[in-house]
């Protein structure tokens, strides 16, 4: 699995698209302002940024919508100005995650802009779903697991199994929260979603036994059980086109920060 940094995952987000001019209210607001609040107006670029924003995340655009946005906005701007009465904006910490919240949206424009002008192309991404179709193999193990923090624990629990103890009643000692009260059930699953010596020992089990000596792995010793295989049929490549798509935005964004850390004088 590719780790992405948090820079790369702000393309996740989105970004705030370009939305059409709407008209400002007429009344006491001024030229190119929705509104004023207590004589501070609220731009127009604002709101139509706000609008699109909505927008983006599925808000149909309405009358409703409109006025919905300008009224946030003057509540915003209320706090905003209360805020100010009390010398909020002139504290050294509160400074530094306005400039970190200013930092954030020209990061995700310059980063949407980057992957706009340089499209992934579908070859690329055919490419990349091959790859990944033959990382994953042609068959599925649905297993199970009992996760403990030292080798005598697991040498233990297969001791029990041995006996003929089950392996539901003894997963609810697993350290793994998301299988311990489901009989230790990881659910069908390629290898390569695993851990290396996961992994491995899964393939080497015969459906219905469990591994005799414990499974080491970064996460604690391992008693693992395969209850069944199947073969693997991936998704087809049309389906599964806009994650490749997301992944391989976040690999130019990774491959971008790092060309420019490279590049950079930091003393």
């Amino acid at each position: 699995m590719i780790k992405l940094s948090r820079l790369a995952a702000l393309l996740v987000a989105g970004t705030i698209a370009s939305a059409p001019t709407f008209a400002a209210d007429k009344g006491s607001a001024p030229s190119g302002a929705v509104a004023t609040v207590n004589g501070q107006p609220i731009s127009q670029t604002t709101y139509n940024a706000f609008v699109a924003e909505q927008k983006a995340q599925g808000a149909p655009d309405s009358p409703e919508l409109q006025n919905a946005v300008k009224e946030e906005l003057i509540r915003r701007e209320l706090l905003t100005q209360e805020a100010k009465k009390k010398g909020l904006d002139k504290k050294p910490e509160i400074q530094g995650q306005m400039e970190l919240a200013k930092q954030a949206v020209l990061i995700r424009a310059y980063l949407s802009d980057y992957v706009r002008a340089n499209p992934v192309s579908d070859d690329k991404l055919k490419k990349d779903y091959e790859a990944i179709k033959a990382n994953l193999g042609t068959t599925e193990y649905k297993v199970k697991h009992i996760l403990v923090s030292t080798e005598d624990e697991a040498k233990a629990i297969i001791a029990k199994l041995d006996k003929g103890d089950k392996f539901a009643d003894l997963a609810k000692q697993s350290k793994d929260p998301g299988s311990k009260d489901n009989g230790g059930e990881l659910g069908w699953s390629s290898p390569s979603t695993y851990v290396k010596p996961f992994a491995e020992a899964v393939t080497k089990l015969k459906k219905g036994e469990y591994t005799k000596t414990p499974v080491k792995t970064d996460f604690g010793y391992h008693v693992i059980q395969l209850d069944d295989t199947r073969p693997l049929t991936p998704p087809p490549y049309e389906q599964v086109k806009p994650q490749l798509q997301q992944r391989a935005s976040q690999q130019q964004v990774e491959a971008l920060v790092k060309k420019l850390r490279e590049g950079a004088k930091v003393n």
